[in-house]
């Protein structure tokens, strides 16, 4: 994956869930997984975005996305139709750190190859 690529996939992972975080309750998409998962994978695909992205830089990408997590959350007080709760910041910031490990080693498997061509 380019770097480009990888930063315009990121910031628009970031996009989409500002938007379905903070959209009404109606607008939010539905799909088969449970919420806990779905809200956890969408933190970890971000971060995980970011730090392979921004390989120079994944501990401050992984603070902001993990207090990110918690910042995002707390716009939901901004909708009538939504509340924000702790535990699903919980829930975000875990899938956040995950995604930062994976993209951490992606990143240390990319450069240990591109060493040793």
């Amino acid at each position: 994956m380019t770097s480009s690529l990888a930063k315009a996939l990121a910031w628009l992972a970031f996009a989409g869930i500002i938007f379905v975080t903070v959209s009404p309750i109606g607008l939010r998409p539905h799909d088969f997984l449970p919420v806990d998962v779905d809200r956890a994978g969408a933190f970890a695909v971000m971060a995980f975005l970011f730090v392979v992205a921004y390989p120079r830089h994944w501990l401050l990408c992984g603070i902001l996305v993990i207090v990110g997590a918690v910042g995002i959350e707390a716009l939901q007080l901004l909708s009538p139709t939504r509340h924000a709760r702790l535990d699903d910041a919980l829930i975000k910031a875990v899938g956040a750190a995950l995604g930062c490990l994976a993209g951490r080693a992606v990143n240390q498997l990319l450069s240990r190859r591109t060493a040793a061509a």
